[in-house]
């Protein structure tokens, strides 16, 4: 897999899981222009080679998402996000080939990020948002 398909297959997974959950997410392979809550995109991804047999290279990426859920870190929006990330882990672990058929996914990690701001947009669209970021681990030669 490349990071093209990488980020597709996180983009597509995030996507089933909420249509799954019937959550009306809005879900994005990079940095949105505009913010409606819930919404979810790429910020990064990490990968790592590890050489595995002759020419051949283990990757292993680290799609980290980022998910808001409110302006704050009101009761609500904590809420909110702790049914999302305990969802998604079970879903993952029911689902571990979810992101294609010769490879495994899973939820390495999760961070609370209680003052989410998203410094890329103009200083007055500029919000603090209770959000989480979700590091999704994938496994491919």
């Amino acid at each position: 897999m490349t990071q093209v398909a990488y980020r597709a297959a996180a983009v597509d997974f995030m996507s089933r899981y909420a249509e799954d959950a019937d959550i009306a997410l809005q879900v994005y392979p990079g940095r949105p222009r505009t913010l409606y809550p819930p919404t979810a995109f790429v910020d990064g991804i990490n990968e790592t080679f590890t050489p595995f047999v002759g020419r051949f290279d283990q990757r292993t990426p680290i799609v980290r998402v980022i998910v808001l859920f409110g302006l704050f870190d009101s009761a609500d929006a904590v809420q909110q996000k702790d049914e999302f990330v305990d969802g998604l882990v079970q879903w993952v672990i029911d689902r571990p080939h979810a992101a294609g058929g010769n490879t495994l996914i899973r939820v390495s990690e999760t961070q609370d990020l209680p003052d989410y701001v998203p410094e890329w947009l103009p200083p007055e669209q500029q919000r603090t948002y209770y959000a989480v970021e979700i590091s999704l681990e994938g496994f491919a030669t």
